[in-house]
Order: structure tokens, then C-alpha cells, then sequence
């Protein structure tokens, strides 16, 4: 079945759309017993993966009840029959790029597994995980040749991410318009590093001040002013030392 990764850095909007992925086409037997089977069902990667805490999660999204001292086909044979009761058809891995902290023969299983639930269940595969996810899907060839990729890249000074900035400001709680210039525009980029989060999180932090102020509105002098909490408190510290 066809597979697809993609990667970014963290806080390019991953968890996001993994979230709305999760809202749109997620259906629980519970939530609607009688309604379209259940399409896709997402499994977080959370700490060192191998064979046996990868069944776990699985179970453990499924609300399913796990036995500790279940055997590893009886955990298969249980994660199966349940993936193929709710007509799931893609799995969403998040978080793939932690397979990197378990060692090579647990890499190895752990993406044995992958391919044996891809094909026992027709169904295809969505990971998500950092840039050095890559290296854990190629380190596996059979694996890879199932996947397509798409990279989330940083914002960089163009017209899309013009778009973006005015699309924040115009949707922020203020009673003025915001008029940024090229000046403006270039700060937001050098302080966030052209990383999604940032720049939601300076222009709130910048809104939050225009409010407090009664300034009402973002300016170009207000960007050139602000400082991220982490860089201002470790220029605390320097001084401090």
C-alpha cells in the first residue's frame, strides 16, 4: 500500500496536522457504533520503541485491555483482529524518529512490523517525525521504497510567507490595523528562524504588548524591540555570571 513521510523541524506544525488528521477521519466504535468503519487510528512512538511496546500502543489507542504476560503472537494476533474489525486503513505514526534510540536489531523489528501490518491489512502508513526520521526510514531499504516524503521546510522572505504573517495579524484581537513593512517582516523571520511556532508566538507576544500599551495595533518598532523569554533570561544569566 502506499505510504508517506513527512518531516520537519520541531514546531513546524507536525502535531497540527497530525491533530486535524486525527479530527477529520478518526471514528471510535463507541462514538458511533453503527456509523462507517473507523479509517485511521494514530499511535505516538512515545519512548524506545521495540516490537512489544510498539503492539502496546496500539492496543492502548484502541482502548483495547493489555495482558503483561501475553506472548508476542498472542499480542499480534489480538492487534490484527481489532485493526481489521474497525476497517482501519492508515496508521499514523508519530514521532517515528524515536526508533533512532533503540538499538539496531530493535530498528530492525520495529520496522519488520511495520511492513508485516502494512501488508497483512492492506493498509497504508503516515509517519511523522523530525529530519533525522529520515535517516531511520532509508536506514531500511524494503521500507523506504513504500514511502513518499514530503519535507516541511522553514519560512523563508517570500510572498507565501507574507501571506502567513498578514493572515495572523488579521486575525489578532486588535483595533487597528497592522501595517508592516519589509523591516518588520524581515525581524519576524531573524528572531524565529522562520520556524511556524515562533512566528505565532512572537506575533501573540506582540499583540499581548499593543494591547497593554493601548498602542492597539503591531508596528515595526515593536518587532525591533521584542526578545524571546528564553534569550532575554539567559542574557539575565550572562550578566548574573
Amino acid at each position: 500500500m502506499p505510504s508517506l513521510a513527512v518531516y520537519g523541524d520541531s514546531g513546524m506544525g507536525k502535531s497540527m496536522l497530525v491533530e486535524k488528521f486525527k479530527d477529520d477521519y478518526t471514528l471510535s466504535a463507541r462514538e458511533k457504533p453503527h456509523g462507517p468503519k473507523a479509517k485511521l487510528l494514530v499511535v505516538e512512538l512515545a519512548g524506545r520503541p521495540n516490537e512489544r511496546r510498539l503492539f502496546a500502543q496500539i492496543l492502548a489507542v484502541l482502548g483495547a485491555p493489555l495482558n503483561p504476560r501475553a506472548t508476542i503472537v498472542e499480542l499480534v494476533r489480538t492487534t490484527v483482529r481489532l485493526l481489521d474489525d474497525l476497517g482501519v486503513q492508515v496508521l499514523v505514526l508519530d514521532e517515528i524518529h524515536n526508533v533512532l534510540a533503540a538499538s539496531w536489531r530493535e530498528q530492525r523489528v520495529v520496522f519488520n512490523t511495520l511492513r508485516y501490518l502494512s501488508n497483512e491489512l492492506k493498509l497504508s502508513l503516515v509517519c511523522f517525525g523530525i529530519m533525522e526520521a529520515r535517516q531511520a526510514i532509508n536506514s531500511d531499504v524494503q521500507l523506504a521504497r513504500r514511502f513518499d516524503s514530503i519535507s516541511l521546510p522553514r519560512w523563508i522572505a517570500d510572498k507565501e510567507f507574507e501571506q502567513l504573517v498578514l493572515a495572523i495579524v488579521r486575525n489578532l484581537p486588535l483595533k487597528e490595523p497592522s501595517v508592516l513593512t519589509v523591516k518588520g517582516l524581515r525581524r519576524i523571520l531573524l528572531v524565529s528562524g522562520g520556524v511556524s511556532s515562533s512566528i505565532f508566538l512572537m506575533l501573540n507576544d506582540a499583540a499581548i504588548e499593543a494591547i497593554e500599551t493601548g498602542e492597539e495595533r503591531i508596528t515595526d518598532e515593536a518587532l525591533e524591540r521584542y526578545k524571546p523569554v528564553g534569550k532575554t533570561r539567559r542574557l539575565s544569566n550572562d550578566r548574573r555570571r
